[in-house]
């Protein structure tokens, strides 16, 4: 499994809200970080970015799933081993199909005992699943808080399908951006998931645990 971790070191005793970032379909760990930068920015160093490779790719695959959602299970119990033995992630970032993967993950916290332990997901350029395998998950209302961002003019993922994923949430915050399918560097966005991050302790850290995981 290849984890990179991104932050700036933190001055001691302070609280770093700890992220898991999911790429898109044929993407990885590497692109995400490029795609991500302006928002990394945005969230500056309380926060840390942790990027992983879908599992397919170590067998030169290039997706969380494929037609069908065919590969979710492997990648489902992937995710919730990741998300329950390591060190705590208060939060999952996904884009393109990451997000779907996310919205997908956040349905799972809810009908797992006990939950996933993470306490929010934010989605960019989402899209959600209407398969019966899912259902579900989604018989109810998400109630983890959850940021929604999505392209009036994305090619890939329609706004429309985006907006589907947002309403299986309770009380999602929606940002709608005028570009395509990108992670936007538009400050209205950043600065609104940087906002929302507020809200969520994170974990207490010193600066001598600053490092790189891979």
């Amino acid at each position: 499994m290849n984890v990179h971790s991104d932050s700036v070191p933190a001055r001691n005793e302070t609280r770093r809200v700890r992220i898991l970032c999911l790429h898109g379909y044929r993407g990885s760990s590497a692109i995400l970080r490029r795609q991500i930068v302006p928002l990394a920015t945005a969230l500056g160093p309380d926060t840390e970015l942790v990027f992983v490779d879908a599992p397919s790719l170590a067998r030169g695959d290039f997706g969380w799933w494929h037609n069908g959602f065919r590969g979710w299970e492997h990648t489902r119990d992937w995710a919730v081993h990741l998300l329950r033995s390591g060190p705590r992630f208060d939060g999952v970032f996904g884009f393109s199909q990451g997000a779907a993967l996310t919205g997908l993950l956040a349905g799972v916290r809810e009908v797992t005992d006990p939950p996933l332990p993470f306490d929010f997901a934010i989605m960019v350029s989402g899209f959600t699943s209407t398969m019966p395998q899912h259902a579900d998950l989604f018989h109810r209302p998400l109630a983890i808080p959850s940021v929604h961002v999505m392209g009036r003019a994305d090619g890939i993922v329609p706004l429309r399908d985006s907006t589907l994923l947002a309403q299986r949430f309770i009380d999602p915050v929606v940002l709608e951006h005028g570009g395509g399918h990108v992670i936007p560097a538009d400050r209205a966005v950043t600065g609104a998931i940087a906002r929302f991050l507020t809200q969520f302790p994170g974990t207490p850290v010193h600066a001598d645990e600053h490092r790189n995981l891979r």
